[in-house]
C-alpha cells in the first residue's frame, strides 16, 4: 500500500475504450498534486505455442505508430465480467483461429503505469487445434498470421523485429515458463 491519497477524480473526455480523467492526490507530507490518467478495461495477451515448438503471431497495422508490427494475439477486456481465460481464449480464436486444449495464465502487468491503468494478464496457450476466425476490425480483416520458431524470438527481438511491449513481455515469460 501507499501512503498517498487520492482526493479526487474529474472526468474529461471518453471514448470507446478508454477515457481520460484528472486526478488530484496528496503526498505523506500533505503536498497536493494533479496526474493527467488514462482508464482502460484491460487487455489479455496470448502466447499460442504449436506443437513445433514455434508461437503464432500477427503482424498488424497500428495507427497510434502508423506501421504494421509483430505481436502476440490480444485484446481488450471489452465483455463486461467476462474472465480473463475466456477473453484469452476468445482472442485466440477470433485473431488466429486457433482453440488451446491448455490456457495457463504466465503473468499480469501493468502496461504503462505512469499515466494508464490498463492492467493485462498474459495466457500460455497449448494443444492447439484450428478453427475458424473471426477477424474483428478493420485493421485485423488486412492483419496476417506468422509462425515464429521459439528459437528465434531472442534474437529477433534484439534485431528490433519484435518492439511490441505486450508480445516481448509475454514471449520472455513463455520462453522461461517452457524453459527455454
Amino acid at each position: 500500500m501507499s501512503d498517498f491519497r487520492k482526493v479526487s477524480e474529474r472526468h474529461v473526455a471518453g471514448g470507446n475504450v478508454i477515457s481520460f480523467a484528472v486526478g488530484t492526490f496528496e503526498s505523506p507530507d500533505g503536498h497536493r498534486f494533479e496526474r493527467e490518467l488514462v482508464r482502460h478495461p484491460g487487455a489479455v495477451i496470448v502466447v499460442p505455442v504449436d506443437a513445433d515448438d514455434s508461437v503464432l503471431m500477427v503482424r498488424q497495422f497500428r495507427a497510434a505508430v502508423e506501421q504494421d508490427l509483430l505481436e502476440l494475439p490480444a485484446g481488450k477486456r471489452d465483455v463486461p465480467g467476462e474472465a480473463t481465460q475466456v477473453t484469452a481464449a476468445r482472442e485466440l480464436e477470433e485473431e488466429v483461429g486457433r482453440k488451446a486444449g491448455r490456457i495457463d495464465l504466465l503473468g499480469r502487468f501493468y502496461n504503462s503505469p505512469g499515466f494508464s491503468d490498463e492492467l493485462s494478464w498474459c495466457y500460455l496457450a497449448r494443444d492447439l487445434v484450428e478453427v475458424d476466425n473471426d477477424l474483428q476490425g478493420i485493421e485485423e480483416q488486412f492483419m496476417t498470421v506468422e509462425r515464429v520458431a521459439l528459437a528465434d524470438v531472442n534474437r529477433l527481438i534484439v534485431e528490433g523485429a519484435i518492439i511490441d511491449g505486450k508480445s516481448i513481455i509475454g514471449l520472455e515469460l513463455a520462453l522461461r515458463h517452457l524453459g527455454h
